[in-house]
Parts: structure tokens; sequence; C-alpha cells
């Protein structure tokens, strides 16, 4: 991490160093008294990226610890003269921050449970081992180590800022105000009272006006009057006032309620401000230097002020122990949450250059908010010859909306590559990370990819909405026959059913609004995704990292030791995975996956090159749903139209039983003009039936299936375009668009 990374991420040179130093193999120590025992251990971890070390006792672990740094230990409890629960003990004290893992044949159950409890055993293993399992437990225990060290790392980083915030706030206000003088002047203070009122503020650091009211010397109402009367300051009715929230955001809420004072409107270069005790220069001079701009005071009551305060800011005050929770805990899947503030009528041009942060950070958080705002599910930022090109795709369309000047790729790159824990250094090399992305009304993870180009890198980030409902099964758009089928099936309790079609094609979401139908407490339910596109507190949820070892088909292996009901498989992208899904689905679970193909009968065959034999797809298989999806007429300017004769060739199967009415949208506010507003799904579903599964087991071709799927009734993806053009809900040349040109048969 450079110096000049330091510029984006508002952070010093020394802490980001900790926190970003490049990436390097983990060293693992292997402690057992058996040679045979650790060369089966290194063979586990073979194809990792691990620096191995062992040691035959404990005697040499811990010397060899002395001039080693590890970041986890496997040991073995029966060796002589120290055994393994000594052993780790003594790790502990001397290095507790490495992750430590028994593994043993035979052990003193008590001691060991004693070290589990005592908190110096991660975790405890029994020989034999299975080797997916024990990776996996290695990769997870890395993760909490890295995690562990990123937290405090964190915590360092957030007691220093904390320190400097305290004491910013008591350097922030002088609290000059010339009232108690004002008021001694005028006989209604006398000369104790005000020495007294001094003092006070030396030690409270509190307004004089709050110091005053507390001891009931003078009333407000009077001191009120006699600021009007004879300095003839303005008094305001706070209840006439809508403030800006930009304007908010000049002052925290903090300040406000210990000073009583509320900006409340621009007026050029000056700002308008209510204070309780207009006479406080000390506050208006370091509210003025702070804001940059001069301070107009007029004055309420502090009542008043207080009431406009709860009314602007919110009702809710913040819980500052909640706050530091959600900062001291990390989620273990995601690296680094950036908070963007969104003001939802601020425009784009606003976002860019109302803020004083660099123009790195200002242009990252535009693209993210301007994205979020337009309902887009991926942003590509890409270099063209004279500028870079922000694209938004939105409704499966890209479009251009942002153009930025070349030269500042390298810092907007960086900064991307800076929030989503990257190596700003690397340009050579395509790079992946996430970034979670907190806003005051959503909270969205980014799956951040670049790629180095000719004209530079580029870079695209996929929007996955953690606050995005499952829809129910009968918002999918299936057709009356379609659902009725698929709840029968999903009320099945085991079998295989796929959902196919082409990247953004809306798997997952039909996947888990088949899982969510008719689901119960009483079922355990697993997602095994790469990334987590929706969040459900009734499912266990496990991210994929390959990078570490938890790949589909280890991890899948592990959930079926864990009892579950219902699987829902991200994506099956191999054969080994391919074969343990098929095997759940035919041990009593109910198993929900994703494939890429182009129709539901060319699925079978996809099967069958990933090795599965015929008979087993057959018997397994209960659902196939092929799906594209296209946009949507938009319902406020819905038209017929006459489609045109080059339509009508290139889409002849469509009208080739007579004319088909088709519509359009013209165009209107609503739909931004464009005439489509949102979008739905084509669906082809196959049901086998026992005709259909014979066909399966004796290795028909797709052609054969097909057919046959065709007599049984199976509604293909033309024919659901047909029925959605005469419904009105979409159009031909959308169906051509995402379908293709269709020859006539």
């Amino acid at each position: 991490m450079t110096r000049y990374s330091a510029l984006f991420t508002g952070q010093t040179a020394d802490v980001e160093a900790t926190a970003e130093k490049p990436s390097q193999a983990y060293t693992i120590l292997l402690v057992d008294d058996e040679a045979n025992v650790l060369k089966a251990l290194k063979r586990v971890f073979r194809e990792e990226n691990y620096r191995i070390i062992t040691a035959a006792n404990g005697q040499a672990a811990l010397a060899l610890l002395e001039r080693e740094s590890c970041q986890l230990m496997i040991s073995d409890y029966m060796m002589p003269v120290m055994n393994g629960v000594e052993l780790i003990q003594k790790v502990r004290e001397k290095h507790p921050d490495m992750i430590r893992i028994m593994l043993t044949g035979q052990a003193d159950t008590q001691a060991v449970m004693g070290a589990i409890k005592d908190g110096a055993v991660y975790k405890f293993i029994l020989k034999p081992w299975n080797n997916d399992d024990l990776r996996v437990t290695v990769g997870l225990a890395l993760e909490q180590y890295d995690l562990i060290q990123r937290n405090k790392t964190l915590q360092k980083n957030n007691e220093r800022k904390s320190k400097e915030l305290n004491t910013l706030s008591k350097l922030a206000v002088t609290n000059r105000s010339q009232l108690a003088i004002m008021l001694h002047k005028r006989n209604l203070l006398n000369q104790q009272q005000v020495q007294e009122l001094y003092k006070l503020q030396q030690t409270r650091k509190e307004p004089v006006l709050k110091l005053i009211l507390e001891r009931d010397w003078i009333s407000e109402n009077d001191i009120r009057d006699t600021l009007r009367k004879e300095l003839m300051i303005e008094e305001v009715a706070l209840d006439e006032f809508q403030i800006d929230p930009a304007i908010l955001a000049l002052a925290p809420r903090s300040l406000c309620e210990k000073q009583w004072l509320l900006p409340l409107k621009q007026q050029g270069e000056r700002l308008l401000t209510v204070m309780a005790d207009p006479l406080d220069r000390g506050l208006v001079d370091d509210l003025s230097f702070a804001i940059g701009m001069d301070i107009e005071s007029v004055m309420a009551s502090s009542e008043a002020i207080m009431a406009k305060i709860k009314e602007a800011y919110g009702d809710l005050e913040p819980d500052f122990e909640d706050f530091e929770t959600l900062v001291s805990v990390s989620d273990p899947y995601e690296g680094i949450e950036v908070v963007i503030e969104d003001e939802d009528d601020a425009t784009l041009e606003e976002l860019l250059r109302g803020t004083d942060e660099p123009p790195a950070i200002r242009l990252v958080n535009a693209v993210i908010i301007e994205a979020l705002r337009l309902g887009a599910s991926d942003i590509h930022i890409q270099p063209r010859t004279k500028s870079i090109v922000v694209r938004y795709r939105i409704d499966g369309i890209l479009n251009d909306k942002i153009q930025i000047p070349l030269n500042l790729l390298m810092p907007l790159v960086s900064r991307i590559k800076v929030m989503a824990e990257l190596d700003i250094t690397e340009r050579r090399k395509p790079q992946d990370g996430r970034i979670t992305v907190k806003t005051p009304m959503r909270v969205v993870d980014l799956r951040i990819s670049t790629l180095p180009t000719i004209s530079g890198e580029t870079v695209v980030m996929r929007i996955l909405d953690r606050n995005a409902t499952v829809h129910s099964m009968d918002a999918l758009g299936l057709g009356d026959r379609d659902l009725k089928r698929l709840s029968n099936v999903v009320s099945r309790p085991q079998g295989l059913i796929l959902a196919t079609g082409p990247t953004g094609s809306g798997k997952t979401t039909t996947l888990y609004s088949l899982l969510q139908h008719n689901a119960t407490p009483e079922k355990n339910y697993v997602t095994l995704e790469d990334p987590v596109e929706y969040y459900l507190d009734t499912a266990g949820q496990v991210m994929i990292r390959e990078k570490i070892g938890l790949s589909f088909a280890s991890v899948l292996r592990a959930v079926l030791r864990q009892d579950p009901d219902v699987i829902l498989l991200g994506e099956i992208r191999d054969s080994e995975t391919a074969e343990v899904a098929l095997h759940a689905a035919l041990t009593g679970h109910q198993v929900f996956s994703t494939l890429h193909t182009n129709s539901a009968a060319a699925t079978i065959a996809r099967l069958f090159d990933l090795g599965l034999k015929p008979f087993v797809v057959a018997s397994a298989l209960e659902a196939i749903i092929a799906q594209r999806l296209v946009r949507r007429i938009c319902e406020h300017c819905r038209e017929p139209v006459e489609p045109s004769a080059e339509l009508r060739q290139m889409l002849a199967p469509l009208f080739a039983k007579g004319n088909l009415n088709t519509y359009r949208g013209k165009g209107c506010s609503h739909c931004h003009n464009k005439g489509y507003a949102g979008r739905t799904a084509l669906y082809e579903v196959l049901i086998p039936n026992e005709s259909l599964s014979s066909l399966i087991a004796s290795d028909a071709t797709t052609l054969e299936i097909s057919e046959a799927a065709s007599r049984e009734g199976m509604t293909t993806l033309l024919a659901d375009a047909q029925h959605k053009i005469m419904q009105g809900i979409t159009t031909a040349d959308e169906i051509l668009r995402v379908l293709g040109a269709q020859v006539q048969d």
C-alpha cells in the first residue's frame, strides 16, 4: 500500500500499511511424533498455497515458534514428554493469535475438554480424519485468523480516532459569550454571579445561557426580551422553516443539541442560524470557520430549538453502544463496509461537486448512489479513447450514463480496489473482490471484477441487494398449468429441481421462490452460493470461497452431514458437484440448483456430459425450468402497434397461426421515455413423467426428449413468449432480442 493510496482512503499511511500488507502464503505448523502422520497431513494440503513446517514433539515445536511466524498449528495429543494439551496451552501463552487445532485418536477427554473450555483449542478432530473436512476446517480457521487481525487493526484505529475526536470536540467550540456581561450591565446579574458563571464554564465547557437557566437566576423570556429590545436581535418562529437536509448536514446533531443552535437556510455566502445565545461570538466564529460561510444569527427559545432539532434530525437518537458493536464486529464473508451518505433529493451533479472529499471518493460514491437510484443490476466503468464511460445495466440493457475525464481513470480504479481490498499496484492481471455498501436506506453487496485492456483497466460491479425480497411463486409470471405442476413438485420431500438459462436470467430468484413456497420451521434449509444473493434468516447460508478450498463439492459433502432437508446449490459447475448433488437428491434431500443451458431438454444432455449415468438422472430429476428475462411494457403508455414485415419474417413461428396482437410502450415520464418498466420471465417447464423418465434412462437424444415433452403438453419458451405478447406484457422486438430470430419449421 503506497502513500498515494492514503489520499483516497482518508487513513494515515502507517495504518494502511498494517491493514493492507501484500498477501503471503499462510504458515501451518504440524506437530506429531509419528513421521507417517506428518507425511499424511502434508499430503492433505499439497494443493493449497500453504507453507508447511513440521515438528516431532512439543519442545521442538516451541523452539521452532521462537524463530518462525505461524498462523495455525495442528498438534497430536499423545506425544512423549509433553502432550498436546500442554503444548497448546504454552503456545497460547506465548502466541495468543495463533489458531490451534488438536488432532488425535486417543485422548484424555477431560483434559481435552478443559483445553477447549479455556479457549486454548479452536477445533478438536478425531483420527482418522476426512481430508475434505480437514481442508475446510483449516480454511475457515485461517479466515477467522485474518478477521481477528483485521479487527485488531480497526480497533486500534478506532481508539486513536476516538481520542482525536474527543480532543477535537473539546477544542471545537470556545464559547466566548458576552451574555453574562450584558445582563450584569443591565443589573439582571450581580458581580458574584458573573464570576461563578465563568468558573463553571471553564470546567463544564457548556454555554453560559444553559448555566444561567440551571440556577434560575433569570428567566429565558426576560433574556430574549432584553436581546430583542436593546440589541435589536431578530426572533424567528421555527415552525415556519422547512430545513433542507443538505443544510442539516453542515452541523452535527450532537453540536446542535449541546450548543442550542440549528442552521436554517443558506442565503448566498451566509448561513442563517438560529441560536438560543446569539451573543456567543466564540461559537459563531468557530462555526463560520468549520462551515466556510459567514453566520447570520437569529434567536429562538431553547425549547423551540430542541423541538426543531428533534423534528429535523428525527426522533431516534443514535445508540452509540450499538454503533460500536457494528464497527467492531465484521462479517467474515465481507472485506470492507463502506458507508455512503445518500441524500434522496440531491442530483448527480450535486453529488459530484457538493463535498470536500477527494475527487476519486466523490466519483465512486456518486456512481454507486446513482446506480442504486436507477435500479441497476451492474455497473460498468469502461475507459475509451477520450473519456471514461460509466454504464448501468437497467432491466438487462446497458445504458451510458456518466462521462468522466480520462485522467481520473487511475485514481478511480485505485479507489475501488482499496474499497475491495485488492492490490492497487497490480494492473496487469484480472482481480476479483467484494464490497458491502451501506446507505441510510439500503445495504448492498458489490461483486467487483477488474480486467486490463489496451485502453486501461475496466471495472464491472454486480449489485446484490441484501434488502431484496423473495418473490412468491404466484409473482414469477408462470402460466397457471406450470404453476400448479411446480407447486406439486416443490411439495415432494426429495429430488433434484434445476433452473437453467444464461447468466442474469433470474435463475436464483426462481429457486428462492420455490424454496420458500410451503417453507416451515420443521425443516432444515441450507444454501451454498457464490455469492449469496438473498439473505434468509430461516436458512443456513454458506459463501463459497474457492481460493481457500471452499468449493461447491467439498462444502456440499460437509452440508450433507448437517442433517439438511432442503439444499439450494448455487451452481453445478463440474462433474464432482453434479455427482454429489444427485446423490443428495437420491438419499432423501430436496436439492435446488442451476445450470447454463439453452433449453430444458438440453439440460439432460448437459448432465450426461458431466459423466452422470442416465438411469441416475432419470431417478433423481423432478423438474427443469428453462427461463429468460424480458422487459415489461410500461403500463402507463402501452398502445397497440402493427409489427413490421421484417419482424414478422424473423419471428415467423409466432405469427404462423394468424394475426398476433402486439403492443409497445410509447414512452412517458413513468418509464423515462423508454417504453419499458421492469422485467418478467419466459418459462419452459419440463417435469418428467414415466414415459419421459424412461426416455432419459435410455439415453435418448435432446430432440427425442424435446418432442416427447411437447407431446405431453410442455409450454416452450417461444409459446410462452407468444402468450405474453398477446397479453400486452412484452413486445415482439424484446422477444427477438432475447430469443433471437426463429426459423419457420
